[in-house]
């Protein structure tokens, strides 16, 4: 099932990966290689094409400065010249903006000071610090800046606006670009938050789906084993009892021949119930009738007539009218309790004991005493106690079992009534 995740999430940006930023794609498939190994993402298309842009706009931008140096005739021509290469220093640098982007923000802000031509780097390196940085970083940067402005301009005023419309024109622009920044990086944050969102959605159905899976399987397993235990116990005590005794009477292999052909015949119904619940997906009540509290008699004469001897005691008044979940979990809890008295204390004589009502619940009790003499070890999974308190819990009540002071074995349960 993983693997079907995988597959499913994994190509969501292969056909339009060079249409993404690398570090967006990076965070967005965090098992690609290059997360795995530790390196740094490599360019996309798009970050190639977006940084050439900003490469020829800072060219152009410094251009128009060196422009502005050179004819400037305040400016010695030995200061021009440092200032248009500084500027170029500073063009090649803006390759370097996604990988250090504090970096190259925090050198050009004393750099753009002192160099004209180094000013649309300046600015092209501030809205890379807003995209790829949290806030703190661009306020610390951005107030510096903010602090220089007005020196910068008290430095070198320009000739055609006074001082204090080319102050207030680059505050706008110095807001409008960390404000395009930080818009461009809450937008991937929202993708992050989405797409995280959804690999934990995912997550979560995919547990769901096996928990479901999980708890159907243990269902049915526990409806099998307490369905086809009994018969399949009754069909080994008899085959057992014809191997060992194959003289005994006719009467009496006749009987257990009966036992066998009706036991089998029961196990086969039972298992193609289940099988069809396994096919149709209908529920536990679908098909043939569920065992009621009132089918204990038919229980326990079955039970005699293949050769146990059990009494029972059923003080319920109106068992037909008890609630169905009650009755069939009782009768469950009763069918086990004899077929383990059946496989571990063979000969001995069983004590049922069903007692209840409305307003007071149901007590049931099934007690054997000690076998005589060794009983050979019969194979099981040990589950069947296991899965009766599990169905008592279910069903609101509780479960115990455990040696008798007598040397016997007794299973005691208390269900509610409604």
């Amino acid at each position: 099932m993983s693997t079907e995740k995988t597959a499913e999430t994994a190509p969501v940006f292969a056909e339009r990966r060079w249409f993404y930023p690398s570090a967006l794609l990076h965070e967005l498939d965090p098992g690609t290689d290059a997360t795995r190994s530790g390196r740094r993402p490599r360019r996309t298309a798009r970050d190639w094409v977006v940084d050439f842009c900003c490469f020829l706009l800072a060219v152009l931008v410094g251009l128009l400065g060196a422009d502005t140096v050179t004819t400037n005739p305040a400016v010695p021509h030995s200061l021009a010249v440092v200032d248009q290469v500084i500027g170029a220093l500073s063009c090649a640098a803006i390759w370097l903006r996604r990988r250090w982007p504090l970096g190259l923000a925090a050198v050009m802000t004393p750099v753009s000071f002192v160099s004209e031509t180094s000013g649309g780097v300046a600015v092209i390196a501030l809205f890379s610090l807003a995209v790829h940085r949290p806030f703190r970083y661009v306020a610390w940067v951005g107030g510096v800046h903010a602090l220089l402005v007005p020196l910068y301009f008290w430095w070198r005023p320009d000739p055609e606006l006074p001082f204090l419309a080319s102050l207030v024109l680059f505050t706008v622009l110095m807001v409008a670009v960390v404000g395009w920044g930080m818009f461009v990086r809450s937008k991937r944050q929202l993708m992050l938050s989405l797409r995280d969102r959804a690999r934990r959605a995912e997550t979560e159905a995919r547990l769901r789906a096996e928990h479901a899976q999980r708890g159907a399987r243990e269902a049915i397993a526990r409806e099998m084993h307490d369905v086809l235990a009994h018969r399949l116990t009754l069909l080994s005590v008899h085959a057992g009892a014809l191997e060992f005794r194959p003289d005994a009477p006719r009467e009496e292999i006749v009987r257990a021949a009966g036992v066998i052909r009706e036991s089998a015949h029961e196990a086969l119904q039972d298992l193609r119930e289940i099988i069809g619940v396994l096919r149709t997906g209908e529920s536990d009540d679908a098909g043939r009738p569920q065992p009621t509290l009132a089918a204990l008699d038919t229980l326990v004469a079955e039970s005699r007539q293949a050769g146990m001897k059990v009494t029972l005691d059923q003080r319920v008044p109106g068992s037909a009218a008890a609630p169905a979940s009650v009755g069939r979990t009782a009768y469950r809890i009763v069918q086990e309790a004899l077929t383990n008295a059946r496989k571990h204390a063979p000969g001995t004589e069983v004590a049922v004991s069903v007692a209840g009502g409305p307003g007071e619940g149901l007590t049931v009790s099934v007690r054997n005493p000690p076998p005589q003499g060794d009983v050979p070890p019969v194979p099981g999974a040990g589950q069947g106690l296991i899965g009766l308190t599990e169905r008592a819990t279910l069903a609101g009540g509780t479960l115990e079992h455990g040696r008798a002071p007598d040397g016997g074995f007794e299973v005691r349960a208390r269900l509610p009534w409604g």
